[in-house]
């Protein structure tokens, strides 16, 4: 608990000292491009405060000079900062709550960041258009498939509404395995325990070769490359398993 109060501080304290002279920056010269420097480095410092070591694997998939949708497992907090320190930079589907947050809110909003309104089927589907054109314009994104983190570490069901996104705007999807981040940061507990992930990062899928009436198989192939980077005990629960499409 000690560790996580001081890298839950430090972070508050790197997001007031940096990120509002960035944001400042920004609004000032219309150039973004500091800030989200400055919050990958921000991301890779809390990574090694709290112990936690990157252990990669298939760098060589990383696609250049082509929007790419990356899409992880979400197993703790520390999937995002583990996720962003390794491949290209990329803007982030996030839940509206997040924007709310001083200063950070700001930032993601003048970075092109865009808010899900979980809880409002209209909004969700207005933010994936918005990310859809986005994309076509040569951004690659990150998102979570599952939607949110996994409250025991297992492969949960995947949304299909990410996948309209990656279908629309004919993106590459790239799997990416995150393996051993429940045991740092169990969802629900404060609490951070030094050790190793791993991150697979998997052969990109072209989206363009799918239509919105075969998602159910672009997910599925996605799901099962995730998978293959994951421990047995990681793999979703019996019940759900060869479940690809989510609500």
């Amino acid at each position: 608990m000690i560790r996580a109060t001081f890298v839950t501080f430090f972070c508050l304290v790197y997001i007031l000292v940096i990120g509002l002279p960035a944001v400042i920056f920004a609004w000032l010269t219309k150039n973004t491009d500091p800030i989200y420097n400055l919050g990958v480095k921000g991301a890779k410092l809390a990574l090694w405060l709290s112990g936690v070591r990157l252990e990669v694997h298939g760098r060589e998939n990383l696609p250049r000079g082509r929007a790419a949708l990356y899409m992880p497992n979400h197993q703790s907090n520390c999937d995002p900062p583990a996720v962003v320190a390794v491949i290209p930079p990329v803007l982030v589907l996030v839940k509206k709550e997040f924007f709310r947050v001083p200063i950070m809110g700001a930032a993601m909003l003048a970075r092109g960041f865009i808010p899900v309104d979980r809880q409002n089927r209209e909004r969700a589907l207005a933010a994936v258009d918005r990310a859809v054109a986005s994309m076509k314009a040569g951004n690659s994104f990150m998102a979570f498939p599952e939607g949110t983190r996994s409250p025991d570490g297992r492969l949960q069901r995947f949304k299909k509404g990410i996948f309209i996104l990656a279908i629309k705007a004919g993106a590459l999807v790239v799997p990416i395995s995150l393996s051993g981040a429940s045991k740092i940061m169990a969802k629900g507990r404060f609490v951070i325990r030094p050790g190793t992930v791993r991150l697979t990062i998997h052969p990109p899928i072209p989206a363009e070769n799918y239509t919105l009436e075969q998602r159910q198989e672009l997910i599925e192939r996605t799901r099962q490359a995730i998978i293959s980077g994951l421990e047995p005990q990681e793999w979703p629960a019996e019940a759900e398993e060869g479940v690809g499409n989510g609500e």
